[in-house]
């Protein structure tokens, strides 16, 4: 979270003087284009007032927004989705005949609804989540709200009269002011151009000074462009009834006396607004994170525009957001701290107060020529690239779809953008496997060591059980596609393990399906099992209560599900020995020396030979044979009993790599190279030990040199068919 507090060094104070200033000049000409685009809908007399409203909202969002947000960089401004919102929205009920008044308090209505729809984002920290939105709906939104104000500004731009269809006016050049069309022809060249050749000044500055000195130019050939009551030609005078503050109070009454029919009305439309003055909002914030190499908090500035579009629409302003110009402006000219956004409010008053009567002169072909170059920035060119591979095409009908539906109606578009989010999400979820990883028994294997011939019949039937991790959302969109990844496999399987650790939900759908599953399994006498289950996932949704909800975890005749995965494989293991007929050992009483698996089919005066270098101990359970570091030399034969090895890590924590059982070995390591030993031996349960001292089998070797070697050979080969398993067992934790 970024904290601002305000700037006391001289140096700080200019800099944001200068941001704001500089944020005002490129903030306050596209404010007051948005308003007269949005008023222009109830009808061209209303420009004026559109031009008033546009100031306000600059005024009000600019002092306000920073005040509350705390976030530094941000200018907060009426934004372009704004005003194809609210500009569609006079238009359609001027068409409904709606007084020119009452449109006005809809349009305030439907900001203001949209502001406490922003502030509850911020209080229930919703910040995060909007940014969710794929980019494809952003962008065809966008790219249809650019389109949405090119259209509406053609006409202006040709100066055609009211209530001639565009389509007519394009083919009827008699219809045409020339005057308009040279003035935003200019206004269009001087923006495209400025960036070339002056750097400090915003090129919507230099555009708007372009668009005014060519219509006074022209008015020098044309005395009648110089009058300003009743000229189409320019904003017109911006009135109010009365006072501005009577105007405000005026207003606020209205909006008091608002019916639950008049919000039923604008909702949806509040919603579109609120929703994509976020997202400008927080788009925003990205680009000031990365240049102020800072951290902006986003539910904070949700709660400070929704407060700053909420004081905007009680006084009659434009809603807006934290938009990207104003902003970039502002921090390259040094503002940095929330006061250089009110600094920016602050000089639109000034510049209201000192020359708000100029602002009647403003012509109207000018600030079309303004929304033009905006409409062509907003527009997406690169969208054009997707339709090239086959592999973004469906991203590219996603953008034309809702690009498309913005034409008709901006408020269908936003529903359309949402269906394909969602539709995009499934997509998404099917393209990639929920699979990480399935490897029958073949490839890897319970930490209980097993003795050679149990490892031999698992290597023959391993393929009969198979451990398959999953990872992401089990539900219609995957799991189908994982029942076909599987459904080879479940035709010979008799047990199948799903570690489900990183899953993070699962639907009715997916339940079914891993019923019809375990169904098939039981067929031939096998199981379906589970481990690893996410009873506490970040999203407190507990899988395997909801099994339990749906029956398929049950006391009887249900889903196994075992705490560990290597719990679940070991029990596999057990299964597939049982069905080869291997019986275990008796662990009644401890195995002979003779009955090692490492000295098995040697005769009775060898084994009597390594008798004599063998001593015997018992070790009671939770006892240590050995500890990490040790310097001892001596091997250990497990006659009866259970031993752990543990590898010890930081922080006083152990992983545990291997168990040995009865007829197993450990301890072979310091055996071979007389070093330190590298883990723990704990035992788990009572066990006896036989102990093959090195310094004895030392002096063996030099009388018996022909047992001795057999011995080494032996355990060279046992040590080989650990590493084989050790290689299968890497390469699987490889390819998860």
């Amino acid at each position: 979270m970024m904290t601002n507090t305000p700037q006391t060094t001289s140096g700080g104070f200019t800099n944001d003087a200068w941001g704001g200033l500089a944020a005002m000049l490129v903030a306050l000409p596209s404010s007051i284009a948005f308003g007269v685009l949005v008023y222009s809908g109830i009808g061209p007399e209303h420009a004026g007032e559109g031009a008033l409203a546009g100031i306000l909202g600059a005024a009000t969002l600019g002092i306000i927004a920073p005040l509350v947000s705390r976030n530094g960089g941000f200018i907060s401004a009426p934004c372009a989705p704004a005003a194809a919102v609210l500009s569609a929205l006079a238009l359609q009920f001027a068409e409904s005949n709606y007084s020119p008044s009452r449109i006005a308090v809809l349009l305030s209505l439907t900001a203001l609804l949209a502001a406490l729809l922003q502030l509850l984002y911020g209080m229930v920290r919703a910040g995060r989540l909007i940014k969710f939105i794929p980019y494809q709906v952003v962008s065809g939104y966008l790219s249809g709200v650019a389109v949405v104000i090119a259209i509406g500004q053609l006409p202006k731009l040709l100066g055609l009269p009211k209530n001639v269809p565009l389509a007519r006016g394009l083919i009827s050049p008699e219809l045409w002011s020339w005057t308009a069309i040279a003035v935003g022809a200019v206004t269009i060249f001087a923006i495209t151009l400025a960036p070339r050749i002056v750097q400090k000044v915003p090129a919507a500055i230099i555009g708007l000074l372009a668009g005014i000195a060519a219509y006074f130019a022209l008015a020098a050939f044309n005395p009648d462009l110089l009058k300003l009551t009743g000229n189409p030609l320019v904003i017109g005078p911006i009135e109010t009834s009365g006072s501005l503050v009577e105007s405000v109070n005026l207003r606020l009454a209205a909006l008091v006396a608002v019916r639950p029919a008049d919000i039923g009305l604008v909702l949806v439309s509040s919603l579109t607004l609120s929703l994509l003055l976020s997202i400008d909002t927080l788009k925003t914030g990205v680009v000031v994170d990365a240049l102020l190499r800072s951290r902006h908090d986003s539910n904070r500035e949700l709660l400070g525009q929704g407060v700053a579009n909420a004081a905007s629409a009680l006084v009659g302003g434009m809603p807006g957001a934290g938009t990207m110009g104003p902003t970039l402006v502002n921090i390259t000219s040094g503002g940095r701290s929330s006061w250089s956004g009110v600094m920016e409010g602050a000089f639109v008053v000034a510049a209201f107060v000192l020359v708000g009567g100029l602002i009647a002169w403003v012509p109207i072909g000018a600030l079309a020529g303004l929304l033009l170059a905006v409409a062509w920035r907003m527009f997406d060119k690169g969208i054009f690239r997707l339709a090239l591979q086959p592999s973004t095409r469906l991203d590219f009908g996603v953008i034309v779809a809702v690009l498309i539906v913005a034409q008709f109606d901006l408020i269908a578009a936003s529903a359309t953008g949402i269906c394909l989010a969602i539709f995009l999400f499934i997509r998404d979820q099917i393209r990639g496997s929920v699979i990480i990883s399935k490897f029958d028994l073949r490839a890897t294997r319970s930490k209980r060591r097993r003795l050679v011939a149990e490892s031999d019949l698992l290597q023959r039937d391993g393929d009969q059980a198979m451990v398959v991790q999953l990872h992401g959302n089990l539900f219609f969109g995957t799991t189908d596609a994982l029942f076909s990844e599987l459904e080879k496999d479940l035709r010979t399987l008799r047990y199948l393990l799903f570690d489900l650790r990183r899953v993070q939900s699962m639907d009715f759908t997916a339940a079914h399906l891993l019923e019809q599953m375990k169904e098939r399994l039981q067929e031939r006498g096998g199981e379906l099992l589970f481990s690893g289950m996410p009873s506490s996932l970040p999203t407190h949704y507990d899988i395997e209560n909801y099994l339990v909800e749906l029956g398929l975890v049950r006391a009887h005749g249900g889903i196994r599900i075992f705490d560990t995965r290597d719990g679940a494989i070991q029990w596999m293991e057990e299964r597939i020995l049982e069905a080869a007929g291997w019986e275990p050992h008796d662990q009644t009483a401890p195995l002979a020396l003779q009955q090692i698996e490492l000295l098995a089919g040697l005769g009775t005066k060898e084994i009597a030979e390594l008798a004599g270098a063998v001593t015997e101990i018992s070790v009671k359970s939770g006892g240590r044979v050995f500890s990490s570091g040790d310097q001892t030399d001596d091997m250990f034969l497990v006659r009866r009993g259970r031993v752990h090895a543990l590898l010890p890590l930081t922080g006083d924590k152990r992983h545990h790599l291997t168990t040995f059982e009865a007829g197993d070995f450990f301890g072979e390591l310091a055996f071979l190279d007389h070093q330190g030993r590298s883990a723990d031996a704990e035992v788990e349960t009572p066990t006896d030990l036989y102990v093959l001292s090195r310094k004895r089998f030392d002096k063996l070797m030099r009388t018996n040199p022909a047992l001795c070697g057999e011995f080494f050979e032996r355990l060279a080969l046992a040590l080989s068919k650990r590493l084989r398993m050790a290689d299968t067992e890497l390469r699987v934790l490889e390819q998860r």
